[in-house]
């Protein structure tokens, strides 16, 4: 390890852009963090204003940068997380966006699906990218920009306009267009790259009438991507490492192994789980995907995607106003019974795996005169559990037993959510000392390319426990709680 080199992350959220700095031990030198607005056009859609989300990635690195007190000279290169799927259209001349930034979350495109799966295509899309047939993934919202954006397929044909997903978009103005490219982990999620081939897929792109020559560069996690532009930050630095957020958690929690799994609770939660060098094709509805992929050799991994898991604290604070932060959970949570009869689906955008159902809805059961915050509070933190339960009982139909987790993201600083979380899995819970996994594996990706690092095993032992939380609830109490849950879902459901 080169103790004396510095890393510097860029991680670009739903709501908010970061930037985080890191020594070479994984120790934090500072970091920085902007929100921005979310756009809700319509029923189920969301969006971005893209410049929101380079702005406030510049205004992130620069603040960064300045309260570390380093000089852009001593960083040794650029990683940069994302969030996946998000969907941006630009020009090649000018960069600017055609259209908003299509996020993960949107649903408009369900019906598109819906067409494709009853003409049979679903097995085939499955088989070449290990992903289903729903809104969540970035080649139908291209689609649906290509045909709703006056002209703007003809001039895609043409060669005039250029797709990405967010890390993509970031890098070509932080190049000053010199770079399009993107990550196997980010390509894997689009439903236009084929996991075997490690290519984008001529089939895919004929089934979902995108031009290629729209698509980035596919690298290595860990690669030489090019400069940003030293009018960012005062000085030309190489971009050295590129992974979507949770391919960036996993290698930050250091789940290099065959069967390790993490999981991150951010806006939503993601439960990733190493397959090693195959990929494991899977019975229930969960996804196949890249882990991440180093000198050219991929590593997979079996993903469960739950599109709210943080979204709905956000959703008590600003939507019900009941609660002023989210600092006020974990005593409100505690202070009722984990059997107090109140069930919250938060389906605000539909069910994500193992469900698929993307016109579920949210809704909460169960509520008496007596119910009160408490009850609701609790039962929206308890709804995280309950749905990570849902991937784990997945995970054991497709042979893989899940009996430890590592997990990080910012739910995770709620010791009742862990201790809940370890009793509804029946499974051990370990807490890193660094929570910020996106950012420290993009970190370590970026390191290794620099030569900042020399191997995994290196980075296998910089792993740290904060703390583990272990199962004490009895399995009656367990069981009877989950099928609650799973009447309440099935309230909800409009695919069986």
């Amino acid at each position: 390890m080169k103790n004396d080199a510095y890393i510097l992350t860029i991680d670009q959220g739903t709501t908010s852009s970061r930037c985080i700095i890191f020594a070479a031990d994984g120790t934090v030198i500072s970091s920085a963090q902007y929100e921005f607005e979310q756009h809700y056009p319509d029923n189920g859609w969301v969006e971005h204003h893209p410049p929101d989300l380079l702005d406030t990635v510049v205004q992130a690195c620069r603040k960064s940068l300045a309260d570390s007190g380093l000089k852009a000279q001593q960083i040794a290169g650029i990683g940069i997380t994302n969030q996946r799927e998000t969907t941006l259209v630009w020009d090649k001349s000018t960069g600017e966006a055609i259209y908003p930034a299509i996020v993960w979350q949107d649903r408009r495109t369900a019906v598109m699906c819906d067409k494709l799966k009853q003409e049979g295509h679903e097995t085939t899309v499955t088989s070449l990218t290990g992903l289903l047939l729903d809104p969540y993934f970035s080649a139908t919202k291209l689609s649906w920009i290509l045909d709703h954006v006056e002209g703007a397929r003809a001039r895609a044909e043409q060669g005039e306009l250029l797709f990405g997903t967010v890390d993509s978009y970031l890098m070509w103005h932080l190049s000053g267009g010199q770079i399009h490219a993107t990550d196997a982990t980010n390509a894997s999620r689009t439903l236009l790259f084929n996991i075997h081939t490690q290519m984008w897929d001529q089939g895919l792109l004929e089934l979902f009438n995108i031009p290629q020559a729209m698509l980035p560069e596919v690298k290595d996690s860990a690669d030489n991507f090019g400069f940003i532009e030293e009018t960012v930050l005062g000085h030309q630095l190489p971009i050295y490492a590129v992974a979507g957020d949770q391919h960036a958690a996993l290698f930050g929690q250091a789940c290099f192994k065959s069967g390790m799994a993490k999981s991150t609770y951010g806006t939503g939660c993601f439960l990733m789980l190493n397959t090693g060098d195959k990929p494991l094709q899977s019975a229930s509805r969960l996804l196949t995907t890249m882990a991440y992929r180093l000198n050219g050799k991929p590593v997979y991994a079996l993903e469960g995607s739950i599109f709210v898991a943080g979204a709905a604290i956000q959703w008590l604070r600003d939507g019900l106003k009941i609660i002023s932060s989210a600092s006020e959970v974990e005593p409100l949570a505690a202070s009722v019974t984990a059997d107090h009869g109140v069930y919250m689906v938060p389906a605000f955008t539909g069910l994500g795996a193992p469900y698929w159902d993307p016109l579920a809805r949210g809704a909460i059961f169960g509520l008496t005169r007596d119910t009160g915050i408490e009850e609701i509070v609790s039962a929206g933190v308890q709804s995280v559990c309950y749905q990570t339960k849902d991937l784990q009982k997945a995970m054991e139909k497709d042979g893989v037993r899940l009996d430890t987790l590592r997990v990080d993201g910012g739910m995770v600083v709620n010791n009742w959510f862990l201790s809940h979380l370890s009793n509804v899995l029946d499974a051990k819970v370990s807490r890193p000392t660094c929570v910020e996994s996106s950012a420290l594996g993009v970190a370590y990706l970026a390191g290794l390319q620099a030569k900042v690092y020399d191997s995994l095993e290196e980075l296998s032992e910089m792993w740290q426990c904060d703390r583990t939380f272990t199962a004490t609830m009895p399995e009656s109490t367990r069981d009877h709680l989950y099928n609650g849950w799973l009447s309440a879902v099935n309230k909800v459901r409009t695919q069986t």
